[in-house]
């Protein structure tokens, strides 16, 4: 564990997530309340413990080791006995790394940057290591670089700014400004203003992966309600629809879960729905997330055909059998072969593959034999993320199952999976980080020309209003001053049949247009 204590509340969560960049395996406690901290040092083992003080003109960092006695972490002295002391061993505890920067706290956005430019020169000098984002630790840092080349700044100037600012590597910036340049131009031909885009939930999966952490449920134990959750989910698209008549759809995304559990029936239920519902007439996109091999059946296929959905994923996070079984992924690899032949036989030109790098268990060698099979598919999209555990995840509520079992990224590990994405043809057109997500890596999706997910962007970014029907979806509202506000359903599928029409008063109240 690593403790850092704070004479104010303030920056609690940029102190967090940058230690938490350094120490991606530890558990990192961030406390304005030096009672709370000293209770904890004394409860767990302590790796080091970090003081820093916000001065009138300047913010102090301490870095102290706790000396430990039968390999017990032992609890540090008060701060100011810990200066009076700074350059001798006590009993407890040995001053490790000191740093101060000047500060008149007047530009909290500067200052925010100056605080974090400290603690990482500190850690990075601490633990001999440098984190290739830098100090970014947000999770969209695209938004830097887009920011600053729709103001007419030159490459150039970009680099050197996030150089200076976040100590962010060329190969980041780069990455970052190729994704910025790219987004930029395929949100052209996106009407902010007026359009907006669609999310549909289907909140049932085959089987609930121990990684994930969405509102989903066994397809298994509400097999029997499905219909019931389809009805209600009419009435809420009804009223979107409505509210939306006189906006331009460019977006439609069904989701989940995984929105191909649903019967073949079902699937042409909830499709017909939409297209008596709303005007597609300016729609340029229109995925189904198929995801789980194991849900995929040429009849399912034929009714999204039969709809015209442009885009569909077909994810195997990874191609490793054994890790498969481990994670709860209760597919073959030979059905994730035979699902993407069958939907490619069928006509579909635009298919995404999900992987996942840092599984349990899984090598180097895993992850490039992964690569290697994905490579003779050929898939037009392949998104590539890194292992986030969140706390509703099985991997994280209930560790013993998972005890020993080795979980790691690498750098390494990430440019090997963008190195066989460009041997494919594919090209970044999207990034994004997640909270709690081990190493500080990122989220990657690369497409080939022509085929890359708007929605995807759209979501991201966060620059365009997004209507969200089902369980557990978030409806945003994205307002001309950049300013925007959300409205969240219920998770609970039970919940959200019964209280259906709460959920389009909330819509009605928060979000769309006068209705």
């Amino acid at each position: 564990m690593i403790t850092v204590y704070l004479n104010k509340a303030d920056f609690e969560y940029d102190i967090h997530s940058l230690v938490k960049a350094f120490y991606a395996g530890e558990d990192v406690k961030v406390f304005a309340d030096r009672e709370k901290i000293q209770k904890l040092q004394k409860e767990q083992f302590l790796l080091f413990h970090m003081e820093i003080f916000y001065r009138r003109d300047r913010i102090e960092i301490f870095l102290y080791i706790p000396l430990r006695r039968d390999g017990v972490g032992q609890a540090v002295k008060d701060a100011e006995e810990m200066r009076r002391e700074a350059e001798k061993e006590s009993e407890h505890y040995m001053l490790q790394r000191q740093a101060v920067v000047k500060t008149d706290f007047s530009e909290r956005k500067e200052t925010k940057n100056q605080l974090k430019q400290c603690l990482y020169q500190l850690l990075s000098e601490y633990t001999g290591t440098s984190l290739p984002w830098g100090t970014l630790t947000g999770i969209r840092p695209v938004k830097i670089p887009t920011l600053m080349l729709e103001q007419g700044k030159e490459e150039a100037e970009i680099k050197t700014y996030m150089t200076e600012t976040y100590l962010a590597s060329e190969q980041k910036i780069d990455l970052s400004i190729e994704i910025a340049k790219r987004e930029m131009e395929l949100l052209r031909q996106i009407d902010y203003q007026n359009g907006y885009s669609l999310y549909v939930g289907i909140p049932f999966c085959p089987s609930i992966c121990s990684y994930c952490s969405f509102s989903s449920s066994p397809i298994g134990a509400w097999e029997e309600r499905v219909d019931d959750y389809l009805t209600a989910l009419e009435r809420e698209i009804d009223f979107t629809a409505d509210a939306c008549r006189d906006r331009k759809l460019n977006a439609v995304y069904i989701g989940g879960g995984t929105p191909t559990t649903l019967s073949s029936s079902q699937l042409d239920r909830l499709l017909s729905k939409i297209k008596r519902s709303f005007n597609f007439s300016n729609l340029l996109e229109y995925t189904v997330e198929a995801g789980r091999p194991d849900s995929i059946t040429r009849e399912k296929l034929e009714v999204l055909r039969s709809y015209g959905i442009s885009r569909i994923s077909i994810n195997p996070q990874t191609m490793k059998q054994e890790t498969l079984d481990l994670i709860g992924r209760r597919h073959s690899v030979e059905q994730t072969l035979e699902s993407f032949s069958l939907a490619r036989e069928m006509g579909f030109d635009n298919i995404n593959m999900d992987l996942i790098v840092g599984l349990p268990e899984e090598t180097p060698e895993d992850v490039k034999n992964t690569l290697e099979q994905v490579k003779m598919l050929a898939p037009d999209n392949l998104t590539v993320h890194s292992l986030a555990i969140k706390r509703a995840a099985r991997l994280k509520m209930f560790p013993e199952d998972y005890k020993g079992m080795k979980m790691s990224n690498t750098w390494e590990i990430i440019d090997l999976t963008a190195d066989y994405a460009r041997k494919m043809g594919l090209v970044p057109y999207y990034l994004y980080r997640q909270k709690n997500m081990a190493g500080n890596f990122e989220n990657v999706g690369y497409a080939k020309p022509g085929k890359a997910g708007l929605y995807n962007i759209l979501i991201m970014e966060e620059v365009q209003n997004i209507a969200a029907c089902g369980a557990g979806s978030i409806s945003k509202r994205v307002y001309p001053d950049g300013r925007i506000e959300r409205c969240e359903n219920v998770k609970d599928v039970a919940q959200y049949i019964e209280r259906i029409d709460e959920m389009v008063e909330r819509k009605r109240a928060l979000l769309f247009w006068g209705v």
